[in-house]
């Protein structure tokens, strides 16, 4: 049997037009961080539609950042994230480089 690990939350995202932003919380049932040049969050969607369930907030599922010093085996390790403009309008705010 495997234990799972807990996934860290995503504790504030300032990103209004994502779908998934309900009032600065993510709602959707987890994000992938990734990109080649910059830790863009892959979840964002620009739509007028709401999506995601209000009973979640949602968690880092995936981070192919493996050069984030919270990475380690593709799985963010800090003990939370937040999301906002940086390089790109919804990045990782919580990524630092090794």
């Amino acid at each position: 049997m495997t234990a799972a690990i807990q996934m860290p939350r995503v504790q504030e995202c300032t990103v209004a037009s994502c779908a998934y932003n309900h009032t600065n919380d993510c709602h959707a049932f987890a994000i992938t961080i990734a990109s080649s040049d910059h830790a863009h969050c892959h979840t964002f969607v620009d739509m007028p539609v709401r999506g995601g369930n209000d009973q979640l907030v949602a968690q880092v599922g995936a981070c192919t950042r493996s050069d984030c010093q919270h990475n380690s085996g593709l799985e963010c390790h800090a003990p939370a994230i937040s999301v906002g403009p940086a390089t790109d309008l919804a990045d990782c705010l919580t990524y630092q480089s090794r």
